[in-house]
């Protein structure tokens, strides 16, 4: 059944449709472009799981488009060999209570134990709950630092990853075999709990996660008693993990920014709660300029990302990017563990191809592998999974992207940002000794911003014949008066202009680092190519929330990435 109309009438007939559905499917009766926005095609599926707006229809996230995925993903765990058991959990959006139990009443009425969180929890702790209670799968009801009309349901790995593309495929073609209306196997609640077929997750887990991440500690704590926090988890998951580790760190000067504290799944404070940005960090800077602390920390919704502010030197507060703190943390990890004599063997950092060149030399100067991955922090998990199948897992120390994505332990699989607030208090707190600051120990890696990210864009999107590309003509003029003058051609216009204006391509230098033009530039320029220096093991997927298509330049040895980027970031 295609025809939009079709499908609008079909879910309005259902009988006990549930309540807001049915009011938002007659709120738009007769509006021909809302009934198609809403079901001229499924929420799409992949390695992240499904996001999308909440609302009715087959192109929203709601009770029967979760409903459907699960199912796909019970047809998909019965197939496999794997533990008949799924860990969920959700965070502070609107219907995420609702998404994850009903994702429980399906996966029981298809015979699989849920385990559910009792209340929000983070991300990384439904990664811990994964292989701590041996399960097949897990599902997190998230759409991390989204607008607050989004929700999304993120799926995991029997190793506490994000789903692989292998995986992904299979439960897609699972899910689309099923009805949402007709097909679903759906479980009464009390009765599966009451069954044991929906368990609740014990407090013990939760507390063995925050434990495991205190064991990471990669110093012995001097002078950590005596850092002052302004913390907010920006309406999101993170204050209780917080909480429980900064006080077993010893961590008691901490200010919550109190708008920000309690979870709200409007995130009434900023439209992106996201910490990369300046606007989701302002109620703490501005608590920061009476409070005075050492740092401030903020963690995004579903407590993945960690952003962090240090004091200028001016009087006010200075945000630290992505790329920065991965670069002092990295530092700091590798400096101490060999200063301590625990830098084990062969060790190893991870990072992807979009964050920043100043991971090379700082790992060569300790002596650590490192080694660039795809973008998307469940690349940097595989690698953990890797050298844990080769029988050495110790040799991991450390994986960061750009993005504000941390993990210096294998005890997740996903980027951690209660393990991140332990690194930053633990750096902190060890410069501080040293009479440094964090802002003094990321002023080097500053130039490796601004221009030469612009740069980037244009570098990389002239890496392909025009021909394959024709949108490139409309989208790059907005950048062209940003690029640096060395790249100025003899006739007045730079070599950019020159290829536009002749649609033959230019093949500039590039650094393994460029592609991270789409991640800084992803609102202005829509689809990019990003060359790939790395060689054809880099093929696949490159730009946040991408889908990509792969190509390579016949002859020239070049390869490249399409990437369509959309407003949806990875979780």
């Amino acid at each position: 059944m295609n025809n939009t109309n079709d499908l609008y009438n079909r879910w309005l007939a259902q009988p006990d449709l549930d309540d807001a559905v049915k009011a938002e499917l007659v709120s738009i009766a007769g509006d021909g472009d809302a009934v198609t926005d809403r079901f001229y095609r499924d929420l799409e599926f992949g390695t992240g799981g499904l996001r999308g707006v909440i609302g009715a229809g087959t192109n929203r996230m709601n009770l029967y488009t979760v409903r459907k995925a699960t199912q796909g993903l019970a047809d998909y765990l019965n197939a496999s060999g794997l533990p008949k058991k799924v860990a969920i959990a959700h965070d502070s959006r609107h219907n995420g209570a609702l998404f994850a139990r009903e994702t429980a009443r399906v996966l029981a009425a298809n015979g699989i134990t849920a385990c559910m969180y009792p209340r929000l929890e983070p991300t990384p702790a439904l990664s811990w709950a994964v292989r701590y209670l041996g399960c097949g799968a897990g599902v997190c009801v998230t759409a991390s630092h989204n607008p607050a009309k989004y929700n999304g349901y993120k799926v995991y790995g029997a190793d506490g990853c994000q789903i692989t593309l292998e995986a992904a495929e299979k439960i897609l073609a699972a899910i689309e075999k099923i009805d949402c209306f007709d097909d679903v196997r759906l479980a009464d609640f009390d009765a599966a709990a009451a069954a044991g077929r929906i368990v609740t997750i014990d407090e013990k887990c939760l507390d063995d996660f925050v434990q495991a991440v205190y064991d990471q500690r990669v110093g012995d704590g001097a002078g950590i008693d005596a850092l002052k926090l302004v913390y907010t988890p920006l309406n999101g998951t993170g204050l209780e993990c917080v909480k429980k580790l900064l006080k077993k760190l010893g961590v008691t000067h901490v200010t919550v920014v109190p708008e920000q504290e309690k979870p709200d799944g409007d995130f009434p404070t900023c439209p992106y709660p996201n910490p990369e940005i300046r606007e989701a960090m302002q109620k703490g800077l501005e608590l920061c300029d009476k409070v005075r602390p050492d740092l401030l920390l903020g963690t995004d919704p579903d407590c993945d990302r960690c952003g962090t502010a240090v004091p200028d030197g001016k009087g006010g507060y200075r945000l630290i990017t992505g790329n920065e703190m991965g670069i002092i943390l990295l530092d700091y990890i590798c400096r101490t563990r060999l200063a301590q004599g625990t830098m084990p063997a062969d060790p190893v950092a991870v990072t992807t191809i979009v964050s920043t060149d100043m991971a090379a030399p700082v790992a060569k100067k300790y002596g650590v592998e490192l080694r660039r991955t795809l973008t998307g922090f469940k690349f940097i998990g595989e690698q953990i999974g890797k050298l844990e199948a080769e029988g050495r897992p110790e040799r991991y120390i450390f994986g960061f992207e750009e993005s504000y994505g941390y993990l210096s332990g294998g005890h997740v699989r996903d980027k951690d940002a209660v393990n991140a607030t332990l690194l930053v208090c633990e750096a902190a707190a060890w410069y501080a000794q040293q009479g440094k600051t964090l802002l003094q120990m990321c002023q080097p890696s500053r130039p490796r911003e601004g221009p030469q990210t612009l740069l980037a864009v244009l570098q990389a999107a002239l890496t392909i014949p025009h021909q394959a590309f024709p949108g490139l003509k409309q989208t790059l003029p907005p950048l062209l008066p940003l690029l640096p003058r060395p790249f100025q051609t003899a006739g007045g216009r730079t070599q950019a202009q020159a290829a536009l204006a002749t649609l033959e391509p230019v093949f500039l230098p590039l650094q393994p680092s460029l592609a991270c033009a789409l991640q800084r530039q992803g609102e202005l320029v829509q689809a990019l190519p990003v060359f790939a220096p790395q060689g054809p093991e880099q093929l696949g997927r490159v730009g946040r929330g991408s889908r990509t298509n792969v190509g390579r330049h016949v002859g020239q040895g070049h390869v490249h990435f399409m990437a369509d980027t959309g407003q949806h970031r990875d979780l």
